[in-house]
């Protein structure tokens, strides 16, 4: 294969960068002097570790089929997302199962697909059955952590279970986090009313992240303590954030960039599958009932809860580079933190799988537009994204 060059603005960094791409992998990253203000940025793809689903392709499909998990990685390289970890969501024991086995055929039957699939999250079932951090997670099959379910799900997807989000306040909580931990899972904290104790509990069990904190949360809670101080305290638990405009507001948002800072928060979008009938109004897999608002929230009809995002991690890069003034930490939030907490191989340095992102920002643009989005050296996409169709909004 003959090596190519890519050359743009430094997304991480200042001046220029020329990124060489040979037989999928990066073999130079070399500075150049800076193309100037009509050149695209280069940077890493983008890395999304809760994905529920996307445009058609859904995790959470009445009838699992990999064509699914198939249709989530097209459309969100088009979007500028090189890697994603689909989200399965509470549900019977059943229709979870079947969920994560789609998934491992999609992964199994496609190489294009197990490129952009880092694994799986499953988020649930065990989480808080109080309304606010129980979210939109339907309450009938809220349960607790069980390790014959764990294992069921190792099973059905061999070396794809990457993440799994429970609430500590549940008995066998710690257990189940040594279990998982113990065959290479790692467990987040999550729509949950747990004490201080209770998440200290799971925390030294073994759990490393939290999920869209500040999110699945009662809508009013004690000034101190409460679950959200207890985690962004915690050094560590690394933090997903829902950065789309809506979850979060730029003060809570700025808040917890700062308190994390760099190596203890990333972004992710929790994104669902928006079908056309769906924008119209319609049911979601994510919370029955919706409602997509004229400002891009989704959110259920009944209780006004957010029911996930339609917004990508396009979007987050973009609210983040306006709050924080920095497009390097927002590039960096979305894509070198997240694979840290994949933490399977280098990543934007020599020798490293050459996802990469050529795309287009200035300071006000509501989200980044992708030129190319290169996925293990292979061209997923050139076309800008069409954002229209994912307007954005949480469980």
């Amino acid at each position: 294969m003959t090596a190519r060059a890519l050359r743009g603005r430094n997304a991480l960094g200042s001046g220029g960068l020329e990124v060489v791409v040979e037989h999928g992998r990066i073999s130079a990253l070399t500075t150049i002097p800076d193309p100037g203000d009509g050149s695209p940025w280069i940077g890493p793809g983008l890395v999304d570790l809760q994905v529920n689903g996307h445009l058609d392709g859904d995790a959470n499909a009445a009838h699992p089929a990999p064509e699914h998990i198939a249709a989530m990685a097209r459309s969100l390289a088009q979007h500028g997302v090189t890697r994603f970890l689909p989200t399965v969501i509470t549900a019977s024991p059943a229709d979870m199962l079947a969920r994560i086995r789609a998934i491992d055929e999609a992964v199994r039957a496609s190489t294009a697909t197990s490129r952009a699939v880092a694994g799986i999250h499953v988020e649930g079932p065990s989480l808080s059955d109080q309304d606010g951090p129980r979210g939109v997670h339907p309450l009938e099959h809220i349960r607790p952590p069980a390790i014959a379910e764990l294992q069921s799900w190792l099973d059905a997807a061999p070396g794809l279970l990457r993440v799994v989000t429970l609430s500590p306040h549940h008995p066998g909580s710690a257990e189940a986090t040594r279990f998982l931990v113990a065959h290479g899972v790692r467990v987040a904290v999550g729509h949950t009313h747990a004490t201080d104790a209770e998440i200290a509990a799971v925390v030294d069990a073994g759990a490393t992240l939290s999920t869209h904190l500040g999110n699945g949360a009662h809508a009013v809670l004690p000034r101190h303590p409460n679950y959200l101080w207890a985690q962004l305290a915690e050094p560590r638990l690394a933090a997903g954030v829902i950065a789309d405009g809506h979850h979060l507001p730029d003060s809570t948002l700025a808040t917890m960039i700062a308190a994390k800072r760099d190596h203890g928060i990333f972004l992710v979008s929790d994104a669902v599958a928006t079908p056309a009938a769906l924008t119209e109004g319609g049911r979601s897999t994510v919370g029955g009932g919706v409602h997509l608002a004229d400002d891009g929230a989704l959110r259920h009809v009944s209780t006004g809860f957010l029911a996930g995002s339609v917004q990508t991690l396009d979007v987050g890069v973009a609210t983040v580079a306006r709050l924080t003034g920095s497009l390097a930490t927002a590039v960096r939030l979305a894509s070198t933190a997240p694979a840290a907490v994949l933490d399977d191989g280098p990543h934007w340095t020599p020798g490293a799988r050459a996802d990469v992102l050529v795309f287009d920002w200035a300071p006000g643009d509501s989200a980044i537009t992708p030129r190319e989005v290169l996925l293990a050296g292979d061209t997923a996409t050139t076309a800008a994204a069409d954002t229209t169709a994912t307007a954005g909004g949480h469980r």
